[in-house]
């Protein structure tokens, strides 16, 4: 009996010591596999197991680029398994970066929606989804209606019926958004997407802290189950390096409101508010370098000295001619 007993202390013991553990673990729930893409990316020869790779891209041992630094490109990666879990985080590890200090473009989007590996207009995807776009915005050479500066985060849910307006930064469709400084790092940035409970949040870890910063966050969210998580992107006369370095799919728990056996699946996407429309506001111009700077004023002070050396000349020759009059 004493035996027994002794045996039973040590199992509470060692459980007492394992449950902070599972508790932790509990907090990230699990990461799903078929819905993850993490280093090394080589299964069987060339292929990635679970993706599908389209238009530009290329996989190296650092990185999936979706787009080199040149023009004209497009590119995207396509998950495979549909994702039938309701509540879902989505992390991703991620790199723009390119030659171009004060212009640059054009950005990439990340997805879960209906339709996968379909090229298009809406940065390298297909306009008029169904589903949801967290888009990276950073075309510099900014086009419509907007009161914010470049780069630019924003979310977009559609039920195949909108049109995502370039002309307008897809301001008029967007939920919501915030300005997110994530080009030209040399530091790891990272994009997190949580749907829990019909509510989207997105938050950034920018600046290497390890730390979530919340960019957005929108209640009544209706998504599907059953879409395709991709990332895509594209360049046009302006270009970046556009580098997915890992993606990596959390399932978490149901909360008790919810039914877990309520099918999803034939949910049409939607969100019971948008932001409004809003007037543009220009950019701000960017700051010229010293070297710029220096031109400019030497520029301005010839012109200068030019004017006044005409000036004494016509001066000087109006002098001559009132003489001669005079004699």
């Amino acid at each position: 009996m004493f035996g027994k007993s002794v045996l039973l202390t040590q199992i509470l013991v060692l459980f007492s010591l394992c449950s902070p553990i599972f508790a932790e673990w509990n907090t990230r729930d699990y990461v799903r596999r078929e819905h993850s893409l993490t280093k090394p990316y080589q299964g069987s020869g060339m292929s990635v197991p679970y993706w599908d790779f389209l238009g530009s891209t290329i996989v190296t041992s650092n990185y999936v680029r979706l787009t080199p630094d040149l023009q004209s490109k497009s590119g995207a990666i396509w998950n495979t398994a549909p994702c039938y879990t309701r509540n879902w985080e989505l992390q991703v590890q991620f790199k723009v970066h390119g030659r171009g200090k004060d212009l640059y473009g054009d950005g990439l989007a990340l997805w879960y929606v209906r339709d996968r590996m379909q090229q298009g207009p809406v940065f390298g995807s297909k306009d008029y989804f169904y589903g949801l776009a967290v888009i990276l915005d950073t075309y510099s050479n900014h086009n419509g209606a907007h009161n914010h500066q470049h780069p630019y985060i924003s979310a977009m849910i559609n039920n195949g019926s909108m049109h995502y307006d370039h002309d307008r930064d897809g301001t008029h469709t967007q939920l919501a958004g915030c300005e997110a400084k994530f080009r030209n790092f040399n530091h790891d940035t990272h994009l997190s997407i949580v749907y829990k409970d019909d509510t989207l949040v997105v938050s950034t870890d920018l600046e290497g802290k390890n730390a979530w910063k919340e960019c957005l966050r929108v209640e009544n969210v209706l998504l599907p189950t059953g879409y395709f998580f991709g990332a895509s992107a594209t360049t046009g006369d302006l270009s970046d390096n556009h580098d997915i370095i890992s993606v990596k799919m959390y399932e978490l728990d149901l909360l008790e409101t919810q039914n877990k056996d309520e099918d999803r699946s034939h949910i049409i996407p939607s969100a019971a508010s948008f932001e409004a429309p809003r007037e543009r506001v220009e950019d701000s111009k960017p700051a010229m370098s010293g070297i710029k700077t220096f031109l400019y004023m030497m520029a301005i002070a010839i012109v200068i000295i030019v004017l006044v050396v005409l000036g004494i000349m016509w001066y000087q020759k109006r002098q001559e001619q009132s003489r001669k009059r005079l004699y």
